[in-house]
């Protein structure tokens, strides 16, 4: 698979027909949710799907089994770490408005490099509906901003002193 969600989710057949082995979903779902510790390719998709676990449908197996298979031809894909970069703390960071077909909740999610090398993302579903797309952006660029306090005072507090962020 070239990606591990399809580009129209809601068009996706058997969504009423419930999974008849929920306990082997849970356990495929949880061992995605590891494993997208260090494949933050995943996150989002991984997130999506873990959140049917309480009823999947043969339609969310089948999105379980498309990751697998994003998986098996992205198999050299991983987070890796080079020694000869640049320090400097860089950030980016999207929110999805109203990206929850059923409770219209957003998706926010970052990604911090400290040179080339990927030290911290997040994705995740915010408890909250925001107002408009402009909030939700604001609101993601807030915990975004808050993530990067926190890794310059880290990186400060270890010698790594950071003159500008971008």
């Amino acid at each position: 698979m070239p990606t591990p969600l399809p580009l129209q989710l809601d068009r996706i057949p058997n969504q009423d027909k419930f999974f008849d082995n929920p306990s082997y979903f849970r356990s495929l779902a949880g061992k995605l949710q590891y494993l997208s510790l260090t494949r933050p390719d995943i996150q989002f998709s991984v997130n999506l799907v873990c959140q049917k676990m309480h009823e999947p449908t043969v339609s969310d197996f089948n999105l379980l089994k498309r990751i697998l298979r994003y998986l098996k031809g992205t198999i050299n894909m991983g987070v890796s770490l080079e020694s000869d970069t640049n320090s400097q703390l860089r950030a980016y960071c999207d929110s999805d408005w109203a990206g929850c077909q059923d409770t219209r909740r957003f998706t926010e999610g970052f990604c911090t490099f400290l040179g080339s090398n990927l030290i911290s993302w997040s994705a995740k579903k915010q408890d909250s509906v925001a107002r408009s797309s402009t909030e939700a952006e604001y609101r993601t660029l807030s915990d975004t901003a808050a993530e990067l306090e926190w890794i310059v005072g880290m990186l400060n507090s270890i010698g790594v002193k950071q003159h500008t962020a971008a």
